[in-house]
């Protein structure tokens, strides 16, 4: 199994009674919120985590992108990735990921990551995603379009990373006269591509083909989500006519570990909430513009996530349903491992600062983690993995 620590880099320092004003902590929370003394204090302390995180072991590094919310102070995660090449000397640097369908122009995506992998010395891992639905709201980009938009953009992308240029790309949502990427990947023929998603079928059936067989993670479900979609991506593949690694599957999710479960609850618990009660808190509208998924995507969106979600969740919910894995380092390594033998996910994307929580204890959470839970579960899925890799 492969470990991934993964940074939001919300704005710890926020008001969590702006609710009493604003329906969220996207789009419409004025940014007179924010205080760049303590914003420039927090995005050096959430860097020095992430070059711990290479320290203790963790296989890669992972940041992302969202827009105009204090939910991740992340709106251009190359710039961070940038700044972690020259200090993360052995973890893989993930970008997880660039919303490709809101840009106007996807080749300086083709040309950044290109930069980022020779900077990373072929480290690099890129991230697609069609973006959260309140990105378009931010960016103005029609949603109707992100699928169609997605897919050229990508398809833009792998062949300015492949194919030599110059050459031209006529697409219906973005034309070049020349693509001649200066300088091309250090990896061939090209990074590792990532798809994150909240499961929905047009995704994993894309994702799974035998043209791709991209890693599919899952973020932010219940458990029982988190099985069924991951499940769904491996029968697709069987399929296309072959059998699912656990190298392609993943899941994300805030973890947090103490020396006892009673400690580990009693750390956690209100700063796990604030995350999923005030930071990740916004309107359906803002979440699910017009046209942005398919109906059937629609309906299991509703039906899943956002009816777990329209209830206050408590750090008990949150552990039972299996959002939140909190507890000793014995627990977490129990529940991780169960949930593989349900799973068969090769790739534990780990969210050890969430919300609110403070520095010493992001610390201390890591530290155990790596020490304590990484060597009892880096066994598994070494067999299917290596047998993948034979065939």
């Amino acid at each position: 199994m492969k470990f991934f620590f993964f940074h939001l880099m919300p704005y710890a320092h926020l008001d969590l009674d702006y609710d009493k004003t604003y329906p969220g902590a996207y789009l419409t929370l004025p940014n007179s919120y924010y205080d760049p003394k303590k914003g420039s204090a927090l995005y050096h302390r959430y860097l020095d985590e992430l070059e711990l995180a290479d320290e203790l072991g963790f296989d890669g590094v992972c940041v992302n992108e969202h827009h105009q919310t204090a939910y991740g102070l992340m709106p251009a995660p190359n710039l961070l990735a940038g700044a972690l090449t020259r200090s993360v000397r052995n973890a893989r640097i993930c970008v997880l990921g660039r919303a490709l369908p809101i840009t106007d122009n996807p080749l300086s995506i083709a040309e950044e990551f290109a930069m980022l992998d020779n900077l990373a010395e072929g480290r690099f891992i890129a991230g697609f995603v069609r973006g959260l639905g309140t990105e378009y709201h931010a960016s103005m980009a029609n949603p109707s379009f992100s699928h169609a938009r997605f897919h050229e953009a990508h398809d833009l992308i792998v062949r300015a990373w492949t194919e030599t240029g110059p050459f031209a790309f006529d697409g219906k949502h973005y034309r070049y006269r020349y693509v001649n990427i200066w300088p091309r990947p250090y990896q061939t023929p090209h990074p590792p591509i990532w798809i994150p998603s909240q499961g929905s079928r047009e995704t994993y059936e894309w994702a799974a083909h035998p043209d791709r067989k991209y890693t599919y993670l899952i973020t932010f479900n219940p458990a029982e989500a988190v099985k069924r979609n991951l499940d769904a991506y491996a029968r697709q593949c069987e399929t296309y006519g072959y059998e699912c690694s656990p190298h392609q599957l993943g899941w994300a999710l805030p973890i947090y570990v103490a020396e006892t479960d009673e400690a580990a609850n009693r750390e956690a618990a209100d700063h796990i909430e604030v995350f999923f009660n005030k930071f990740i808190n916004s309107p359906a509208e803002y979440k699910l513009p017009p046209g942005y998924s398919s109906m059937a995507s629609y309906k299991y969106v509703m039906e899943t996530k956002f009816k777990v979600r329209e209830q206050f969740l408590s750090h008990a919910a949150l552990t039972g349903n299996g959002m939140f894995v909190c507890g000793s380092p014995e627990t977490v390594s129990e529940i991780l491992a169960r949930r593989f033998d349900e799973m068969g996910y090769g790739n534990l994307v780990c969210m050890l600062q969430f919300g609110t929580l403070p520095g010493e204890l992001t610390e201390k959470s890591m530290t155990l983690f790596a020490k304590e839970v990484m060597p009892r579960l880096r066994h598994l899925g070494e067999a299917p993995i290596a047998a993948s890799a034979a065939q």
